[in-house]
């Protein structure tokens, strides 16, 4: 699905994250000059701005099992309509988050852009977390726990039944990789949903080639494609220290390449969304200027 148009979305949303910061995660990334970076691959790159989001100073928090829910589930419908719009246009949406929750807005516009077409669309989630908490089990009440159950079915309805339906991702197509931090009243969900859940410890075992051939299998499998899901807490704290919620023992700087070179080998892609960088706790932007070189492999940048 090589397109020739990218389409920059900025989704400058905090409400989910209890930490501050991952507002300024589009900024970040813009500065690390993406846009020229994506350009040179040969892609037409149109940037469409940011996403209007409200801020947490000028709001309540609302229900604390799920904060700040109405705002975050309208921004998500906004965002949702312009992935919608892009991919129909024939572009690759780039989504810049933003905490995680902005993935139900990312993944639903796919979602509901091949479902129009009678078709469905897959979903790998690269991640330190499973992000399958609801306001029942989560133990903080940030969203940015809860998109995937969202987009599965699950989770608060104003986002698991946002654009009218749900789920918005077949369980059997929706694949983690990376996880090594689960809360302990999530484990359960995780393991019942159907979701399939790659550890570092599958990783470590099989090697990170194996377990990416497995997911993109999963993801594509009766799907027209599949949007990709990128936590920069994925790749280990050492090479991404300026993410949201870093957690130690994650992929190394070259697995992180692999996995987005192999995401491009297998032309099944989509759409692609980078979340949590958090310039705040950043060193000299280098998780940004990371964040870009994963987008570069995942859009075709090769060593020779």
């Amino acid at each position: 699905m090589r397109q020739s148009h990218v389409a920059v979305i900025g989704a400058p949303l905090d409400l989910g994250q209890g930490r501050r910061g991952v507002d300024m995660g589009p900024s970040a990334l813009r500065v690390a000059n993406l846009n020229r970076r994506v350009a040179s691959l040969g892609y037409v790159v149109e940037d469409l701005g940011n996403v209007p989001t409200e801020q947490a100073e000028s709001l309540p928090e609302g229900d604390p099992r799920a904060k700040y829910l109405p705002q975050i589930a309208a921004a998500c419908g906004r965002l949702a309509a312009l992935v919608g719009e892009a991919l129909s246009r024939g572009s690759l949406p780039l989504v810049l988050g933003g905490d995680h929750s902005v993935a139900v807005g990312a993944a639903g516009g796919v979602s509901l852009h091949f479902r129009e077409r009678g078709q469905r669309a897959g979903l790998i989630w690269l991640d330190a977390h499973a992000d399958m908490n609801t306001p029942e089990s989560s133990p903080s009440g940030n969203v940015h726990g809860m998109p995937l159950a969202c987009l599965v079915g699950l989770g608060p309805p104003e986002l698991a039944g946002l654009l009218g339906y749900r789920p918005k991702i077949a369980p059997g197509n929706a694949v983690i990789v990376g996880l090594r931090d689960v809360d302990k009243t999530e484990k359960p969900q995780v393991r019942e949903s159907g979701v399939h859940a790659f550890t570092m410890r599958d990783i470590d075992e099989r090697g990170l080639r194996s377990v990416m051939e497995e997911a993109i299998r999963l993801a594509s499998d009766g799907t027209a494609a599949f949007h990709l899901s990128l936590d920069m807490d994925f790749v280990d704290p050492q090479d991404a220290p300026g993410v949201g919620t870093p957690v130690r023992g994650g992929v190394t700087y070259r697995e992180a390449h692999l996995a987005m070179e192999m995401i491009c080998d297998s032309g099944r892609m989509a759409s692609l969304e980078v979340v949590e960088v958090n310039p705040v706790i950043d060193e000299v932007n280098r998780t940004a200027d990371l964040a870009v070189e994963l987008i570069m492999s995942g859009l075709g940048k090769r060593i020779l």
